[in-house]
């Protein structure tokens, strides 16, 4: 059964959530002085061993929310930590800031991920890490081999919960749930609240407390919106004129992989800084894309949607979806990109005419009617013989695929349906005699 946690409305700092002085010096060194509405909810209650189920969209800081009492607890010698996120990029992030803030108490992790060195991670395993970082399948393929064992685990993160069922990730998380001991801490973060995730809470957690500081399909608070309804041919065009008029760093994403390379290509061929970052791409040239855009080696970088929860880059000006999310709610994340940790962001979306519907569909999941846009004026008109009203000439029945018909002269009969000349009576199919059967008296 589910606990609602309910806590007044006054200003705390991390001090004041009664965190280690150690963590509070590597915090002040980041910059970070105020815990997120998550933070502030989250860190207590796991600081006390109790199981939570937190639901916050992206960039609200549940890294933290979870990092800060898993790294006080274990640093105490409360066993081990284990960590599952849905993607690879997102398992080098969380890596990245838990590494950090447990540099202070001497706190090591190991990161499995898939498409890494598997030597090198089972290298890694040896040095008896506090905390695993790892997504769904590696770890399985870790515990076939029988390199890793979860016997010590007592803090388990399940990390964009609602993303790892939507990748298909529900029989590994079932194993692992299975394996870890049962007297355990357990922590869940999601976007939602589904059937699916209300099922594991059911089964696999004690009594656990659910916080939540946003509902489903709420934006980033400073993140502005507009769309534009425009042809396919335009779409290019347009990024060209968008990237112009933003000079930031900018996050474009397509819905395919092959999409994706297209619009890289075009971008590097009018001379922009820009990387790419999807499924097609090795682990290390995924890395390196994703440490330039950090640095600001690459201005653009254009992602598929495996992206849309692994980024946390500080300062993205814009996020351009050169295409619609095949799924709505994926509309909230992929925006999420930018305007985070209370930064202001832009988002831009091209919209075909023929996808209204997915318009409409996201305005009705965050609730709120975003603004359409007019086209630049000097923005070239999509291909007119695509689009003319004047009707199409039909060839009539019968002709082979690849036939063209050459226009009527004045010596020949005119069809008055078509237009073209007529075939010839040599080439026109002739149907065979009728049958007629005659039944014989006697």
């Amino acid at each position: 059964m589910l606990g609602r946690l309910f806590v007044n409305s006054e200003q705390q700092t991390f001090e004041t959530l009664g965190v280690k002085p150690e963590i509070l010096a590597v915090l002040a060194k980041l910059g970070i002085t105020e815990p997120t509405p998550i933070q502030h909810k989250a860190i207590p209650l796991a600081q006390k061993g109790d199981d939570v189920i937190g639901i916050a969209q992206t960039g609200t800081g549940k890294t933290l929310a979870f990092g800060i009492p898993m790294l006080e607890r274990l640093h105490r010698g409360e066993g081990k930590g284990l960590i599952l996120v849905p993607t690879r990029e997102l398992a080098l992030q969380v890596d990245e800031t838990i590494a950090k803030v447990g540099f202070a108490l001497g706190m090591r992790t190991a990161v499995l991920i898939g498409g890494a060195n598997m030597r090198q991670q089972v290298a890694a395993v040896r040095r008896n890490p506090d905390i695993v970082i790892a997504t769904p399948g590696r770890l399985i393929d870790h515990l076939q081999q029988d390199t890793l064992r979860l016997g010590k685990v007592q803090i388990l993160v399940l990390d964009e919960a609602d993303r790892m069922l939507d990748m298909g990730f529900q029989p590994q998380i079932k194993r692992i749930l299975e394996t870890v001991p049962h007297e355990r801490q357990t922590m869940l973060f999601s976007a939602t609240l589904s059937r699916d995730i209300a099922e594991i809470a059911t089964k696999h957690m004690k009594t656990p407390v659910s916080i939540e500081v946003a509902p489903q399909g709420t934006t980033a608070e400073k993140v502005s919106q507009e769309f534009f309804i425009v042809h396919r041919e335009q779409k290019m065009p347009l990024l060209e004129a968008t990237l112009q008029k933003y000079k930031g760093s900018t996050l474009v994403f397509a819905r395919t992989k092959h999409g994706a390379s297209k619009i890289v290509k075009h971008l590097k061929d009018i001379g922009h800084q820009v990387a790419e970052l999807h499924g097609d791409r090795s682990l290390s040239q995924r890395k390196a894309a994703l440490e330039g855009f950090k640095k600001g080696t690459y201005r653009v970088l254009v992602a598929t949607d495996i992206a849309s929860r692994g980024i946390d880059v500080k300062g993205i000006e814009l996020v351009v979806n050169f295409d619609l999310p095949s799924d709505s709610a994926d509309y909230v994340h992929r925006i999420g990109r930018t305007a985070r940790a209370g930064a202001e962001g832009h988002a831009i979306s091209f919209a075909m005419p023929q996808e209204r519907g997915g318009v409409r569909d996201i305005e009705k999941l965050i609730r709120k009617t975003v603004p359409v846009s007019p086209l630049p004026q000097d923005l070239p008109g999509p291909r007119a013989a695509m689009h003319s009203d004047a009707p199409r000439p039909s060839y009539g029945r019968g002709r082979s695929f690849g036939h063209t018909a050459r226009p009527h002269d004045s010596r020949d009969s005119r069809s008055p349906r078509t237009g073209f000349r007529k075939r010839p009576i040599h080439a026109q199919r002739r149907r065979p005699p009728k049958k007629v059967h005659v039944q014989w008296k006697i």
